[in-house]
């Protein structure tokens, strides 16, 4: 079997507040540009689609009958999601004065590619984890 793969499409996270997560990542640059229900179990959730240049993070909050299962899941959370940025110290400045909560006390190095990269994360309502990246 082959299959041919050219990007990544989306990231699905989900959330148990969705008003919340969607003003988080619009205070990120994002901006909702598909809001959608969708039936489970015999009740309704939402969607946003959440995009920023080519990156589309899928934002899913399920009925109030499954939130338990969401705050309680202990596997199938994505560790992190990682975004390019070109000047990670400038990026982190404005993170911090901003009030985001912010995960390290500076960007760290890690001597990754060529050159290295460094990098910080950022943590959103429910504990997901945002990093920002410059390789260097």
């Amino acid at each position: 079997m082959s299959i041919t793969i050219s990007k990544l499409q989306h990231i699905g996270i989900p959330v148990t507040n969705l008003q919340v997560s969607e003003a988080f990542y619009k205070s990120l640059g994002f901006e909702n540009v598909m809001g959608t229900s969708f039936e489970f179990n015999g009740d309704t959730g939402h969607v946003a689609m959440m995009q920023q240049n080519d990156m589309i993070i899928e934002l899913y909050e399920m009925p109030a009958n499954e939130l338990e299962a969401i705050r309680n899941r202990t596997n199938g959370h994505i560790d992190h999601i990682a975004f390019d940025t070109d000047d990670v110290d400038a990026c982190f400045a404005t993170m911090q004065s901003a009030g985001f909560r912010i995960v390290e006390k500076e960007p760290v190095y890690l001597a990754f590619w060529k050159n290295g990269t460094r990098f910080f994360n950022i943590l959103g309502p429910d504990g997901e984890r945002l990093e920002f990246n410059q390789i260097l």
